[in-house]
C-alpha cells in the first residue's frame, strides 16, 4: 500500500495486497487520514468483482458520514454493477472531479 498526500486528499494505491487485506489495513490506519478525502486507486488489479467493491462499503459509509469524500479508482470493473452507495470511477482525474463537486455541494449545504 502506498499512501500519498495531495492537499486534503489521501491517495491510497494498492500494490500487492488482496482487496480484503487492503481494507483491513485501511481500517487500522483510518485515524491517520480520517480528516481527509480518500481516493483508493485499484488500478493495478486486473479484474475486480462486485464483492471486491463491497468490501469497501462499510469504510466508505463511515467516511462519507463525516462529510468527506471516498472514491475508488478502477477501470477494471463494470460500473453498471456497482451500488449507488459507493463511488467508483475509471481514472484519477475523475476522482478529483468527484471530490471537487462533493466539496462544492457540502459548501452549499447539501
Amino acid at each position: 500500500m502506498i499512501l500519498d498526500q495531495d492537499g486534503n486528499i489521501s491517495i491510497i494505491t494498492q500494490e500487492k495486497a488482496t482487496v480484503i487485506e487492503l481494507v483491513k489495513k485501511l481500517q487500522t490506519l483510518y485515524p491517520k487520514f480520517k480528516n481527509n478525502n480518500i481516493v483508493v486507486a485499484l488500478t493495478s488489479l486486473n479484474k475486480l468483482g462486485l464483492n471486491d467493491i463491497i468490501e469497501f462499503l462499510e469504510l466508505s459509509n463511515t467516511h462519507r458520514a463525516t462529510k468527506h469524500s471516498f472514491v475508488i479508482v478502477s477501470s477494471n470493473i463494470d460500473l453498471d454493477i456497482v451500488p449507488d452507495e459507493i463511488i467508483v470511477v475509471p481514472t484519477l482525474k475523475e476522482a478529483y472531479d468527484i471530490i471537487e463537486m462533493e466539496e462544492m455541494e457540502r459548501d452549499l449545504g447539501f
